[in-house]
């Protein structure tokens, strides 16, 4: 079973699909890195600094390996090969010299063709670590790649000194770049493929792959084993090697299933407050009845869907998953009535959204601990009837809010309030805000529709 979900949002204001976060992801530290990499070559550093370039390099390519060793990213070890053996190619080809011409500019060209598309091999192919047959592939693949090189770069007459060469209908488009048009096309689509890949999954590996990877183009246009091809390379293997320290974060930090902040940093943030501030206690309505009737799979499935209405949350809010079902918000510098408003909001976009189960592909579910192939929409293994896997569902949130009372309220008993005003919304009917130390007229309880968890 599969769970496609179609947000149906009725008497709600559109919220914007980007957030801070994520553009703060994509963008630091390549950006940065790049600006000051430009920055330090237009004054000439590196005319006088040649060796201390090199031991940068260096430096990055033996720290990259031994994090991706160490964290057993087989992805970032490849990558950081791929850019070692990128440059050492370059510069045996061409002799040692920064302008390449002959063998050297075949290699050149051949090489910025190859770089992106192993790129794009290892962001779809599934992380695997360092297990023998991984390895053994990946050898297999950069060994016949290293044979095509080196066939192609073959002194004169050269086969292949003309293949990269006029695939596009105008060659002065790129006239004062090194690079052929196709391999400028090949980093396009490479990169567009690691763009969608980081807005889906908003995983750094994907976004250091990135700007690893422009990177690396920079430098290969610079020539070969020059000290700004190799400031550039340098820049690159930073890139991939910070991806490591990010994404070492989030594992500790986030919750993998919701891609939310996860308890670590709820703790930590908490540790940060200063009132005044305010807390809200959000869950799921009737979620252990919906996980049991529909299976654990859709249940994550609806945790999800939750999860990415939180972070679409007005007033500054910061929200987190605390366990389970449950779901924490902070409002740094609201009090309670400030952010009313917006949780109502909240509540009413998770209420109007609605998703559909539908039947998927058997063959590709996993199986469960009884060999059994289980499926995102089964009942503990057993498929759902074709009534039930065409059933159009929604759920609901209670919600609990709590505010600091003065400088030396301790952040423990505003969680406390949160909770029991969580309490009083489910006791009062559910699918409601509650503010703690507030009194409202109870709900009265609305017919349950038939397809509402």
């Amino acid at each position: 079973m599969e769970v496609a979900f179609s947000a149906v949002r009725r008497d709600c204001p559109r919220v914007g699909f980007w957030s801070q976060g994520s553009l703060k992801r994509l963008l630091l530290p390549g950006v940065v890195l790049l600006m000051i990499s430009y920055l330090v070559l237009a004054t000439g550093f590196p005319k006088t600094h040649v060796s201390l370039i090199n031991y940068c390099y260096y430096a990055a390519l033996a720290a990259g390996f031994w994090l991706a060793w160490r964290f057993h990213s087989g992805r970032i070890f490849s990558s950081l090969v791929l850019l070692l053996l990128a440059d050492r190619a370059v510069v045996f080809f061409s002799g040692g010299q920064v302008e390449i011409a002959g063998p050297g500019l075949t290699a050149l060209e051949a090489i910025t063709f190859l770089l992106p598309l192993n790129f794009a091999l290892l962001a779809l192919a599934p992380e695997r670590g360092f297990l023998f047959p991984a390895v053994v592939l990946r050898l297999v693949v950069l060994f016949c790649q290293s044979v095509f090189v080196a066939v192609i770069c073959r002194p004169l007459p050269a086969a292949g000194s003309h293949l990269f060469r006029g695939w596009l209908p105008n060659p002065a488009w790129l006239s004062g770049t090194r690079i052929p048009q196709v391999s400028w096309l090949a980093l396009a689509v490479t990169l567009s493929l690691l763009l969608a890949r980081f807005l889906r999954s908003q995983k750094p590996v994907d976004s250091g792959s990135a700007w690893a990877l422009l990177s690396a183009f920079l430098a290969l246009d610079r020539g070969a084993g020059g000290p700004v091809s190799r400031a550039f390379m340098a820049t690159a293997a930073v890139m991939l090697l910070i991806s490591i320290v990010e994404t070492s974060y989030l594992m500790a930090y986030h919750d993998d299933l919701t891609n939310l902040p996860s308890r670590r940093a709820f703790n930590a943030a908490i540790a940060q407050l200063e009132p005044p501030y305010t807390i809200a206690a959000v869950d799921i309505d009737h979620f252990k009845k919906f996980n049991d009737t529909y299976g654990h799979g859709t249940g994550d499935q609806v945790l999800r869907m939750v999860a990415g209405r939180l972070v679409q949350v007005t007033g500054y809010g910061h929200p987190y998953r605390v366990g389970g079902e449950e779901f924490t918000i902070l409002f740094p510098g609201r009090s309670a009535e400030q952010t009313w408003e917006h949780l109502e909001l909240l509540r009413a976009l998770i209420e109007h959204s609605t998703f559909r189960i539908r039947v998927a592909d058997r063959r590709q579910a996993k199986r469960g601990p009884d060999r059994r192939r289980v499926t995102p929409g089964s009942r503990w293994g057993r498929p759902l009837s074709e009534t039930e896997a065409g059933r159009e569902l929604s759920v609901t949130v209670s919600i609990g809010v709590a505010q600091s009372a003065g400088e030396t309220s301790p952040v423990a008993e505003v969680i406390e309030q949160a909770d029991q005003a969580l309490y009083r919304a489910k006791a009062n009917g559910r699918n409601r805000v509650e503010i703690a130390g507030t009194v409202r007229p109870t709900r009265k309880k609305r017919a349950a529709a038939p397809n509402r968890a």
